[in-house]
This record gives structure tokens, C-alpha cells and sequence, in this order.
């Protein structure tokens, strides 16, 4: 993709981070903190007993958040983010763990500084506006 002003390439964050594979990652070690760290056992109850579907899940909808394929948006269409989590209790609480585990996750994964801040910075204002 070009941008016409300048016809320099406009790298998305999708692009920008790896693709899918780093999306896959992030997502995984997400899921991997969420599930071994007891600082996220209030998270980790909202959930199913099996992450699977809910690894697959989101790294289709942040590959498609984030500039990638959306192929999850057109499965899901109509669906965001809030109305993906409208029927679940989100407390402050369990949004400050959500938000403190994806923050490591995204630490550890290889990506520009600026870009990590971007995103976390997204995450936390979403996770802040699903809680009740």
C-alpha cells in the first residue's frame, strides 16, 4: 500500500510487528501468562476450561485490528470489541489483569518501541471502557 501524498509505502502495525506468526506469538504467551500466573486467576475464570478457541479467536481479530487480513471481521460482522464483551462482567479489576498481561506478552515479543506503546496503549484504553 502507497500513500499518495508522499508515495512512500504505508507499513501497517500488522506489517510492522511480523504478521501473523508475531500476532500468533503474542497471543499464545497472552493466553500462556493468563493461564500459569495466579495474578490472573480472576481473568482466568471468565473463560472456558480450553483457551483454544479463544487463541484462534484473537489472534484472528488483532490480525485484522491491527492492519492484517480481516477475516475474522468478516465472519463476525457487526461485531467490535465492546459488543464482543457486553454480556461478560468485565470489572476493573479483571480489565487491569487482562491489560497487565498482554503489556508483558507484547514486551517480550520483537517489535519497534513506539509501536509496543501504540498498542498497549489501545489495549488499556479498551480494556478500560469494557469495565463495569
Amino acid at each position: 500500500m502507497t500513500d499518495n501524498a508522499s508515495s512512500e509505502p504505508i507499513v501497517t502495525p500488522f506489517e510492522a510487528i511480523g504478521g501473523e506468526d508475531q500476532v500468533r506469538q503474542l497471543v499464545n504467551r497472552f493466553y500462556d501468562l493468563m493461564e500459569g500466573d495466579p495474578a490472573y486467576a480472576a481473568l482466568r475464570a471468565m473463560h472456558a476450561e480450553s483457551l483454544d478457541e479463544m487463541r484462534t479467536s484473537l489472534t484472528g481479530f488483532l490480525t485484522g485490528w491491527l492492519g492484517g487480513p480481516r477475516d475474522w471481521f468478516a465472519a463476525h460482522p457487526g461485531v467490535c470489541i465492546m459488543s464482543a464483551h457486553a454480556k461478560i462482567a468485565v470489572t476493573p479489576e479483571t480489565a487491569r489483569q487482562w491489560v497487565d498481561a498482554m503489556t508483558r506478552a507484547l514486551a517480550e515479543q520483537p517489535m519497534d518501541e513506539a509501536i509496543r506503546v501504540a498498542i498497549s496503549s489501545a489495549f488499556s484504553r479498551m480494556a478500560a471502557g469494557m469495565a463495569r
